[in-house]
């Protein structure tokens, strides 16, 4: 009797101490695992040309996620990161394609055009925005030599009028900023309207909000007879291309910086004629409600 009580009382222990190894075996992995992930740090995309990936990295930078190599500036790439005391892994994506990759990573830094497109707003959803943002105006594009055609000056006229920037305030909330200081009526003085009714002027442009804006310079121009025809793309090379070829008579997607790099590279000779808005870029998520994800991901605690 006593010897089955003793073997009773063992397979009770042995249960016991198993049901502990578990549990301890179980807390471990899950240390273990939490440990790992953390020192992993987060994955940011970012845009792959290189105006507006180093607007990205700079935007972190002023955030205090990475230090940039001093005098990087406007042409900064993951590359001239000297600091990343957080482990952020970077990924470089056409800056078309970053809000279909936003669910695939953990931030993703989004010109507000491609934001907008995507139905988000720069002014409610972005988890930070640029501070700055008078390097990015976003201008009309001409091919040089036709900085003073008739087409140009109308075309000019109508998206720096009233009308134009007080759509763009109420339309966007803070999302898109006109840069235009002195709108006018929308018509230029010295261009003959006579002489260009009937014609018409073709640009191109992305969907939103150079598109959008677009609407309203188009009824100006109605108002002498002049067809604004808008040509959409949905990425940053072959509006520039098209304009080039002589296939557009202008293009309004781009900034300066972007503009000078791609002549630059591409042996193109496009000019700009005028800033009409801009668009601070912004940090979004659809996994984190917040910045300090990127501290916390990589072991850090935020004081």
């Amino acid at each position: 009797m006593s010897i089955l009580k003793i073997t009773k009382e063992n397979i009770k222990m042995k249960k016991i101490l198993t049901a502990i190894i578990a549990v301890v075996f179980t807390v471990a992995l899950a240390v273990g695992f939490t440990a790992c992930t953390k020192a992993n740090g987060v994955v940011i995309a970012v845009p792959n040309d290189t105006t507006n990936e180093a607007r990205a990295l700079m935007l972190l930078e002023q955030q205090g996620f990475i230090k940039l190599k001093e005098g990087a500036g406007i042409t900064a790439t993951v590359r001239d990161i000297v600091e990343n005391p957080y482990n952020i892994k970077f990924k470089e994506v056409e800056a078309a394609q970053l809000p279909n990759f936003l669910q695939d990573v953990d931030f993703a830094v989004i010109n507000s055009n491609f934001a907008l497109a995507a139905k988000l707003n720069p002014a409610s959803d972005a988890l930070a925005v640029e501070g700055a943002y008078s390097a990015y105006g976003n201008v009309v594009a001409v091919k040089k030599g036709s900085e003073e055609t008739a087409k140009t000056k109308a075309l000019m006229a109508a998206l720096k009028s009233e009308r134009v920037k007080n759509y763009i305030s109420a339309t966007y909330g803070g999302a898109v900023i006109s840069v235009v200081e002195n709108a006018g009526d929308g018509f230029d003085a010295s261009v003959d309207y006579a002489a260009l009714s009937g014609q018409t002027i073709k640009v191109g442009a992305s969907p939103a909000p150079h598109a959008e804006i677009l609407s309203v310079a188009k009824e100006i121009l109605a108002e002498k007879n002049v067809t604004l025809e808008v040509v959409e793309y949905s990425d940053y090379v072959q509006p520039n291309l098209s304009l080039e070829d002589g296939s557009l008579d202008a293009n309004y997607f781009q900034h300066s910086p972007y503009l000078d790099d791609f002549n630059l590279k591409n042996g193109t000779h496009l000019v700009s004629v005028g800033a009409v808005h801009v668009e601070p870029m912004g940090i979004y998520s659809k996994k984190h409600t917040s910045l300090g994800a990127i501290k916390t991901a990589s072991g850090s605690v935020e004081r």
